[in-house]
């Protein structure tokens, strides 16, 4: 599933809900686009294994606060992102901790992700299926993380 979300003053687009990520990770380039500064970072020096089983090294990681929005209703929690240098169609990739924490209920069949506001209204975020579908042919002619 891909959507759409806020942090700080940007709409990042093009953010991957992966159920099956143990991880929350902010890819570098958009680290730098939306220009926060690198002293922010909490310095990390390991390895995240992909389901390819490649190794890609870590910049660091960051927490930022994430709105989750439909319309004037929304959520907004921090999410402690690992930042990583890596070649892919997306900018952020929302683990299942996050996943848990937001106490979303993601349905692939439906193209939803469904959880309570702060006022305890359910929101519904919607893909976005032409940036999914934009990620998908671009993610084919990604070059592999490792070489």
């Amino acid at each position: 599933m891909v959507i759409s979300v806020d942090i700080d003053k940007f709409t990042i687009m093009k953010m991957m809900v992966d159920q099956g990520s143990s991880i929350d990770i902010l890819y570098w380039k958009t680290f730098k686009a939306i220009r926060i500064p690198q002293a922010e970072m909490v310095p990390y020096d390991d390895h995240v294994v992909g389901f390819a089983s490649e190794k890609v090294g870590t910049k660091g990681y960051i927490e930022l606060s994430t709105t989750f929005s439909e319309g004037k209703n929304n959520k907004t929690i921090g999410i402690k992102y690992l930042v990583i240098d890596a070649n892919t169609s997306y900018n952020i990739l929302l683990g299942r901790s996050s996943i848990n924490r937001l106490m979303a209920i993601v349905s692939t069949p439906h193209l939803v992700m469904k959880f309570a506001s702060v006022s305890g209204d359910i929101l519904t975020v919607h893909v976005d299926q032409k940036v999914a579908q934009e990620c998908y042919v671009e993610s084919l002619r990604v070059e592999p993380l490792c070489k």
